[in-house]
């Protein structure tokens, strides 16, 4: 009888330079504690890179180091993950790295077993016809299915759908050999990169859809004891009669807003059983400001007190009009924040939407014009025409004059009101006047 394996279950590094720091940092500590616990093997459930990269960028130099740590204490499973983020070929070389034990990287859908010795040894075809004599562990390998391909032969819109139905008959192929694994007291390992209809991403939102590479059922359907995931980067499992799928999630916090803790997990795999840990990593901590209009600096300053922000990653969000941007002092916010690691400042201005009247267009004069205005607003446009008439009529000399004659009649008759009656109090003339009326309501 074979005894329970340990397997620490790395995935998402998503190495780059910009995320070198955080990638770098956890995962070099989850590798030190995989090798601390005394694990028998390592697997990385894809995006090891976060994009192509130089082989002589320090983002490939450090994940190949910490690799290479890995291969001198057991051997190492790697899963090509998303092409966008692995480009087919990326991890060719980690088999080369020369450490004390092989690693070996899963480019095909496949199966391969860990030979007693620590060795690997690939099935000819997509699965073993039977349990090759010496396993230790048989391993059935998803990595990222090229829909790209699919699409080519069912057309765009039906390609993600029927990679669905294509994998699902592909896994329960496999229950046979993995039923005949369980029998021989042989660890059955599952290892894929996709989306799990269902699941929940690091911010929260659920999966719906039937465009997803797997269903839990189909999972279940391949009968591997223990069916270990990359690609969603929040920690989540599912369990079946002792048989269980989880996402390891992303070995960082590489985004703001991902929810819940970072790290690997730690499986005891056996024929039949299968049981993790996760074991968290020192992801770094960040933290969201977010304002429906200008940002409050003084709720800023409060929270950089309240929430600590020394050392962490901060998001100041907000949402103003374009009369309202000029408003706002980035540097103040950044002062206020001081103490964090770094501060990421995101502003949406709102623009201001100027409708055009219905059937504005088609009016044939000016008057026209403002009657259907006036109409669309709820505006009087009685006023309005009058004025318009005058400026069309009327020489501009003429206006003023006018305009000026009033303004003296109006001062005559307010000083004979005070003259006649002594005792009256002035006339409230300003605090009975509209804001919007014309101004020659103002005495009235």
């Amino acid at each position: 009888m074979h005894l329970m394996m340990k397997v620490a279950q790395f995935s998402d590094l998503h190495f780059s330079g910009k995320n070198l720091d955080e990638a770098g940092r956890c995962f070099g500590y989850g590798v030190g504690q995989a090798i601390e616990r005394g694990v028998d093997l390592a697997v990385i459930t894809g995006d090891s890179t976060d994009h192509a990269l130089d082989v002589h960028s320090p983002a490939v130099g450090r994940l190949a180091r910490e690799v290479r740590r890995l291969a001198d204490h057991c051997p190492v499973l790697m899963l090509q993950g998303t092409f966008s983020h692995e480009p087919p070929g990326t991890l060719a070389i980690f088999p080369l790295l020369g450490g004390r034990h092989p690693v070996h990287v899963a480019e095909r859908i496949g199966q391969v077993a860990l030979m007693a010795d620590g060795t690997w040894a690939p099935a000819q075809g997509w699965r073993f016809d039977a349990v090759p004599a010496g396993a230790r562990a048989v391993f059935t390998c998803i990595p990222t299915v090229n829909k790209a391909t699919v699409a080519a032969m069912v057309g765009a819109a039906d390609a993600a759908e029927a990679v669905g139905r294509e994998l699902a008959a592909l896994l329960s192929g496999y229950a046979g050999i993995n039923g005949a694994a369980r029998a021989a007291q042989v660890p059955t390992i599952g290892l894929g990169h996709g989306t799990v209809t269902g699941c929940i991403t690091e911010h929260g939102v659920p999966m719906a859809g039937f465009d997803h590479e797997f269903t839990t059922t189909s999972l279940f359907s391949a009968g591997a004891q223990a069916f270990m995931l990359g690609h969603i980067h929040k920690h989540q499992s599912w369990d079946d009669a002792g048989r269980v799928v989880a996402y390891a999630g992303s070995i960082g916090r590489f985004h703001h807003g991902e929810l819940d803790a970072k790290g690997f997990l730690l499986w005891e795999v056996g024929a039949a059983i299968a049981r993790f840990e996760l074991i968290e990593t020192p992801a770094r901590r960040t933290v969201d400001l977010v304002f429906e209009g200008l940002p409050d600096l003084e709720e800023i300053t409060r929270a950089a007190t309240d929430l600590g922000v020394a050392g962490a990653h901060v998001r100041v969000r907000w949402q103003v009009g374009e009369e309202e941007r000029a408003g706002i002092d980035r540097e103040a916010i950044k002062r206020a924040l001081g103490d964090a690691a770094d501060v990421q400042l995101e502003g949406r201005v709102v623009p201001v939407v100027r409708s055009r009247a219905a059937g504005i267009s088609r009016a044939a004069t000016l008057q026209e014009k403002v009657r259907v205005w006036a109409k669309a607003t709820g505006c009087t446009d009685g006023p309005l025409i009058e004025r318009l008439n005058s400026l069309v009529d009327r020489d501009p000399a003429d206006i003023a004059a006018g305009i000026l004659q009033v303004d003296e009649a109006s001062a005559d008759v307010d000083a004979s009101l005070f003259r006649s009656t002594p005792q009256a109090k002035p006339l409230p003339i300003q605090a009975a006047r509209e804001p919007d009326q014309p101004a020659e309501l103002e005495l009235f």
